[in-house]
């Protein structure tokens, strides 16, 4: 089948390389020629494992092209998937301006049918804005052309983006058309075989299912870190309760590891669009509330353990963080805890030296060179001259450190784990305090 998809971020690239690594025929437009002419050549403008592989692949046998023509997008299949941003404005709320551009554009183009599936994370009732935008612009042309306007929400994990995809758990579909229904389910069958993933439904609901999931793993996570608070005060290991708790069925491991907050572009974004959407129709959505304010408190956590151990003079201390994107597997910082931390760091007139497998790059681009902020090739570069070493992302190349080797370069012999990767008594034994998330030494006079 023909496919358009306009956007080459994380969601639009992605589902553009999955499909047509299965075999349809996939343009991608994109109103940044500089990213577009980079994809003409190979080059990625995110990071993915697995991702330019299939890019390159697929681009070498046709079956996926970019292209900054937006006539050529809708000329080229009837299926148009709109993937574009839809940012936070201040209130909270999403910003659909880059969903109804793209429906316009569609509106303006189209000579013949045109299925128009919005796979941008959008609020209930999208669908029926982009629909009543593409009929108001058609009847302004003086045109009666059938069109159809599709929810199929993403449901991927920065990291696992390309996985997720090709192995999909489930594929909702939100349409009222049988006629359309039968479109998409051809599409989506290479991704079907195992088993029936395909779901159904109303456009609505599907448009509230996708934020109904990443809130709900967000309040998990939320959960867990409010549990850390209350087992640092109580004198009790976070990881046994983890541990003990995740053994239920009913509740399971996932999602339930304290840690010094969640970012990137999903849930916090997510959380505060669905809660402002439940102030227009009239209701407090507290839980939700109370999800992103613990979130925002746990985002404070490294520092404040950071206090507790120097006190509020740090001015002059050297700070090494391992980990500036906001999880593993990706280059995005996008409300990492790593920015809360360095900023308030700096504040205080500490100085920090960091490294990330991917991210360092994206690090220089939002701060550029400065003289507190020091980017290093390697982690055990970044504990060189440093007086403490905070862990502030998961990657797995720092699960297994030299300890005797950061007990003899580390000036105050401190470690700062954000993400509870090590086992306390072990480093404590190896001569540094630790410092976890409801781990480790106690701060509870201070905190």
């Amino acid at each position: 089948m023909k496919v358009t998809v306009f956007g080459v971020g994380y969601v639009g690239l992605v589902q553009a390389v999955a499909l047509a690594d299965c075999g349809h025929d996939v343009c991608c437009v994109d109103v940044d020629a500089a990213k577009i002419a980079g994809l003409q050549q190979g080059i990625i403008p995110i990071f993915e494992p697995g991702l330019q592989e299939l890019v390159l692949k697929n681009c070498e046998v046709a079956r996926l092209r970019f292209s900054t023509d937006a006539a050529l997008g809708v000329d080229h299949a009837t299926i148009q998937f709109i993937a574009v941003g839809t940012p936070p404005g201040e209130d909270g709320s999403a910003d659909l301006q880059y969903v109804l551009g793209v429906a316009g554009t569609i509106a303006s183009l189209m000579s013949d049918e045109k299925i128009i599936v919005n796979k941008s994370t959008v609020p209930v009732g999208t669908a029926d804005k982009v629909r009543a935008h593409v009929q108001d612009l058609l009847t302004r042309r003086g045109q009666e052309l059938p069109f159809q306007v599709l929810s199929n929400p993403e449901f991927l994990k920065e990291g696992s983006a390309l996985e997720d995809c090709m192995r999909p758990e489930r594929i909702i579909i939100g349409t009222e058309s049988p006629q359309a229904e039968t479109l998409m389910r051809e599409l989506y069958e290479p991704f079907n075989r195992n088993r029936d993933k395909i779901m159904v439904m109303d456009v609505r609901s599907a448009e509230f299912t996708k934020y109904a999931a990443n809130c709900l793993l967000a309040t998990k996570i939320s959960f867990m870190n409010e549990m850390s608070h209350l087992a640092e005060r109580m004198e009790v290991d976070i990881e046994e309760v983890r541990r003990g708790i995740g053994s239920d069925s009913r509740i399971g491991y996932q999602f339930i590891y304290p840690g010094c907050g969640y970012g990137g572009s999903c849930f916090p974004k997510d959380v505060r669009a669905l809660e402002r959407s439940g102030r227009e129709v009239g209701y407090h959505a507290q839980i939700l509330q109370a999800v992103e304010q613990v979130n925002f408190q746990q985002k404070q956590k490294l520092y404040q353990h950071i206090t507790c151990h120097y006190g509020d003079d740090i001015a002059g201390k050297t700070f090494a963080l391992w980990g500036l994107s906001f999880k593993p597997n990706t280059d995005d910082m996008r409300e990492a805890s790593s920015r809360v931390l360095m900023e308030r760091l700096w504040q205080a007139g500490a100085r920090v030296r960091a490294y990330d497998p991917e991210a360092m790059d994206e690090a220089l681009r939002l701060y550029g060179m400065r003289a507190d902020l020091e980017i290093v090739a390697s982690k055990d570069e970044a504990v060189v001259g440093a007086d403490a070493l905070v862990i502030v992302t998961e990657w797995k190349d720092f699960r297994v450190p030299d300890f005797s080797m950061l007990q003899e370069k580390l000036r105050d012999r401190v470690i700062f784990d954000g993400r509870n990767l090590y086992e306390p008594s072990r480093v404590e034994d190896a001569g540094l305090a630790y410092y976890g998330i409801g781990r480790g030494r106690s701060c509870r006079k201070k905190l």
